[in-house]
């Protein structure tokens, strides 16, 4: 009880990793923030101005029309196969390209990956930083458990792929913000389009008081990007594998 109502505020605190510190623009994501104002002012705009029901509401023809779009990339592989043949396709990374639709268009309102399957430049570098974001981020650093050593960490090459990634996405993400803050100014975002990284821009903007910086935009950018990417991959890769290994659940799938 002592911890709970004396030294609520240190429970409540988040451990500072290498990996946060060099890749989540030194815990500027707000799921890494320590607490104080900071980090409630840019946990109410997520909850209140980004993941609400209504912006949500507004936001959700895009899952809809992506999974159209993946459901008719489906058919259009069947429809093309030669007679008598199987067509075999990678879901695995289907799901990956899916998902980075979904959700980078909802964060940063931008679609990487066509009906062809065809990935541009950017899109490349944006799946390869996140998978790497996700191998460091989850690996043990000495400096973690004993500052003292932290060189350990310097030799063993991973703080420098951490930078290498830190510096791929920030490069990325920047060039994003760019995008939207060119088309603010001419005004061409429309109703359906204002996506996360817009309402932050447009918040900044008309409301000081709010104290959202640029890092702060990049920084929630990138954590809904990554962990909610993930998260939907993981759900949407293992779900048909669960169903595929129970034959019952088949069957029953299948009886409807």
């Amino acid at each position: 009880m002592l911890y709970i109502t004396v030294q609520d505020k240190v429970l409540a605190d988040r451990p500072t990793t290498l990996a946060v510190k060099i890749m989540g623009y030194d815990r500027a994501m707000f799921g890494f923030l320590p607490s104080g104002p900071e980090w409630r002012n840019l946990r109410k705009l997520v909850i209140v101005e980004l993941l609400s029901n209504r912006r949500l509401d507004k936001l959700k023809h895009i899952p809809e029309s992506e999974v159209n779009l993946f459901i008719r990339g489906l058919y259009g592989i069947w429809k093309s196969k030669t007679e008598g043949s199987v067509p075999v396709v990678e879901l695995t990374e289907r799901f990956g390209d899916l998902t980075t639709n979904v959700v980078v268009r909802m964060v940063a309102g931008k679609r990487y990956f066509g009906d062809s399957g065809f990935k541009n430049e950017e899109a490349r570098r944006f799946q390869q930083a996140t998978k790497n974001f996700l191998h460091l981020v989850g690996l043990f650093m000495v400096s973690d458990v004993v500052p003292l050593f932290g060189w350990i960490d310097s030799l063993t090459g991973y703080k420098g792929k951490m930078k290498k990634t830190a510096k791929e996405m920030d490069s990325i993400l920047e060039g994003l913000m760019k995008e939207h803050k060119h088309k603010k100014k001419l005004s061409s975002i429309d109703e359906l389009e204002q996506d996360f990284m817009h309402v932050m821009l447009s918040i900044q903007e008309s409301d000081p008081s709010a104290q959202i910086s640029d890092t702060a935009i990049k920084g929630t950018c990138l954590e809904l990007d990554i962990f909610s990417g993930r998260l939907l991959m993981d759900a949407m890769v293992y779900v048909p594998s669960f169903v595929r290994l129970e034959s019952f659940m088949l069957e029953k799938v299948s009886g409807f």
